[in-house]
């Protein structure tokens, strides 16, 4: 999945994500849950006319979008806070901007660093899951997704720096990732593997609660909104497959591994959701925030009422996916997904 789902927590947009529409659309077929012993039916059949990869052009910032914006205030809550609003109007375009790459970096290390490493691992046989020669097959398919993805996401960004001369302020590595690694780090070295397939297959069925409508208008760079729907129409696939996967990595888990996978799940739940506040609050300080300031902004805009809805809803159909393996059977695994919020 990409950062649509990881970076808008409290946006005032209703849900209607783009990628749930494109499951909704998907025939029962492609989407209806298997058990691992049922044979595979590939979400992937028409993916060499479909993918993004094989049927989208470029997607190019034209001459004629000067003075556009780069992104849609409604999709950045600190774009509305008092204090954020108070600043000059080349600001406010600047907080908008940077959004946008942050939202494009968030995409590129998720896809390069994390989902691709346990999809060349599904691709060659080496999760320790066994799964359909065909379900190897469509590994392939997603790799080249992503690393697409990826590819779009880094162009899109380098014409956007050279359009509008804006740096970019992202920190070194995304907090998803820390978060990632603070969790495995205090696994033991067996189960931080499973974690990471655990990490994927929660990142890629998440349905996003927010860039859900990129609003249709002439105020919005169109490359923008395209390379978002690009995005989703090849997530719509993604997702269907990991919940597959899900099925055949459960049903090959010991009773000691079920406990400790289940247990883990909420906290990489909130580990991909949860914003990156420090992050936020640095690049405020830049447009002349004191950090007392930008830290009002943020505890004001994310609160955790803010937050812990914005996780239940988008994680709806994730925490269905795993109560449908069994994973909330375990009561103190059910007891960790109430305890956050789920």
């Amino acid at each position: 999945m990409c950062g649509i789902i990881g970076l808008f927590v409290g946006c005032e947009l209703a849900l209607a994500c783009p990628k749930q529409q494109i499951l909704n659309a998907v025939s029962t077929e492609d989407t209806r849950p298997e058990l691992a012993d049922e044979s595979y039916s590939s979400p992937f059949r028409s993916w060499y006319e479909r993918s993004s990869v094989r049927s989208t052009p470029r997607r190019l910032i034209a001459d004629e979008d000067e003075g556009k914006q780069y992104f849609s205030p409604e999709l950045v809550p600190v774009a509305g806070h008092p204090l954020v609003k108070a600043l000059p109007a080349q600001v406010q375009d600047h907080i908008l901007i940077q959004h946008l790459y942050r939202y494009l970096d968030f995409t590129m290390k998720l896809e390069h660093l994390v989902v691709n490493r346990t999809v060349l691992a599904i691709a060659y046989n080496t999760t320790g899951v066994d799964v359909p020669a065909q379900m190897r097959l469509d590994a392939h398919k997603i790799y080249c997704d992503e690393a697409y993805h990826g590819l779009f996401s880094a162009d899109l960004m380098e014409q956007a720096v050279r359009r509008t001369g804006v740096q970019p302020l992202l920190p070194n590595q995304p907090y998803f990732l820390r978060r990632l690694h603070e969790i495995q780090s205090q696994l033991e070295p067996g189960l931080r593997p499973l974690a990471e397939m655990l990490f994927v297959i929660v990142s890629e069925t998440l349905i996003s609660a927010t860039l859900s409508q990129l609003p249709d208008e002439e105020s919005l760079v169109p490359a923008v909104r395209q390379v978002v729907q690009d995005h989703a129409m090849d997530e719509g696939r993604h997702h269907t497959y990991f919940a597959l996967f899900l099925r055949h990595l459960y049903s090959q888990l010991s009773q000691t591994q079920r406990r400790a996978a289940g247990l883990l799940v909420p906290q990489l739940i909130h580990a991909f959701l949860n914003p990156d506040c420090s992050a936020v609050q640095s690049e405020l300080m830049t447009y002349g925030l004191t950090r007392d300031a930008a830290v009002q902004v943020t505890e004001e805009t994310f609160t955790p009422g803010v937050v812990t809805q914005f996780a239940v809803d988008t994680s709806r159909q994730t925490v269905r996916h795993f109560a449908a393996v069994g994973a909330r059977d375990i009561p103190e695994v059910d007891e960790e997904f109430l305890r956050h919020g789920l």
